[in-house]
């Protein structure tokens, strides 16, 4: 495995990407597969109503064929490309059926919380079946340190916290345009770097395959966006982001790796416990991207920030994993 290798596969994925955006995009349109938009929204969001959404489908088809391309040409497929294949489409699955129910039914929450738990509940159980099966390891490591310690079978807790808790977390982020797609890559790049530092090429393979998927997309889905990736990609990268940090056995890491996500998460978390206890809110609108777009700031100035911000995260991430 060599640089080489690396850029031909995240190169792939963003052409595959490239070349069927144009095709997929008026596709939706004249399906009217278009974005609703929340009425307590920002209210300039409201001129993005009708935007085609489900474009999550294109990174989903285009991360799985460059996967399976360039496994078939540089290495023997393992279990592990199959379980990151398996959450990850079962996760886009589950978000496709709440944006069909959203654009086609036309009821604009999609799922109730109970059915998308109940989803992301059973695809956790069946992946740590496998998990089992393959006898991967249950000991969880502290970033920086030598600590470490082995959940045994209590490691299905934090298998199901992690998924559930993910997926719903990268979900939240996806609510500006670019602003998922980009933090997105920046994440899945930091752990294609730690997962050829091990030598689990498989792993580093799929991590770009998603990065060059999501720059792809990031062509048509940057402001103003043409598409929406839609619960079909969030909730995908989401499974897939938890499934490499636990694949990887850089669980913790993803707390700092995947800082923007648990910051987004943090702040509708910290909104409801407040307006629910004081009656007050602490932020303006939550997530905290539309915080900052309520006291003024551009929407291309906030996805830019958090670019930066989840950018940093990532570097400091590969720090303490490789030189700490």
């Amino acid at each position: 495995m060599n640089e080489k290798v690396i850029l031909f596969t995240a190169g792939l994925a963003f052409i595959i990407t490239v070349v069927l955006s144009p095709i997929f995009i008026p596709f939706l349109r004249r399906l009217k597969f278009g974005q609703s938009i929340r009425e307590e929204g920002p209210k300039s969001h409201q001129k993005k109503s009708g935007t085609p959404t489900m474009g999550g489908l294109m990174i989903l088809l285009s991360l799985s064929i460059t996967t399976f391309v360039m496994s078939d040409l540089f290495f023997e497929r393992t279990a592990q490309t199959y379980l990151l294949l398996f959450v990850t489409i079962s996760y886009g699955l589950l978000g496709f059926v709440d944006d069909f129910i959203k654009v086609v039914m036309k009821r604009n929450l999609g799922l109730t919380s109970k059915q998308k738990l109940a989803g992301q509940l059973l695809i956790a159980l069946i992946f740590y079946f496998f998990f089992q099966h393959y006898s991967i390891s249950t000991v969880v490591s502290i970033p920086g340190t030598n600590a470490s310690i082995d959940l045994g079978a209590a490691y299905i807790l934090l298998i199901i916290f992690m998924l559930v808790g993910g997926s719903n977390a990268v979900n939240l982020t996806d609510g500006l345009d670019g602003l998922l797609a980009g933090t997105a890559a920046i994440a899945f790049g930091a752990y294609a770097v730690l997962a050829w530092n091990q030598g689990q090429y498989d792993i580093a393979i799929f991590s770009v395959a998603v990065v060059g998927a999501v720059l792809g997309f990031l062509v048509f889905n940057a402001h103003p966006a043409k598409v929406f990736m839609g619960d079909t990609g969030s909730l995908a990268l989401g499974g897939a982001i938890v499934t490499v940090a636990i694949l990887t056995k850089l669980e913790i890491l993803l707390v700092i790796i995947g800082g923007v996500f648990v910051i987004e998460t943090l702040s509708v978390i910290i909104q409801v416990i407040s307006f629910k206890t004081t009656g007050k809110r602490v932020f303006r609108m939550s997530p905290l991207h539309h915080h900052y777009e309520l006291i003024g700031w551009s929407e291309w100035r906030v996805v830019v920030t958090f670019w930066t911000v989840g950018l940093l995260f990532a570097i400091l991430g590969i720090y303490i994993e490789v030189w700490v």
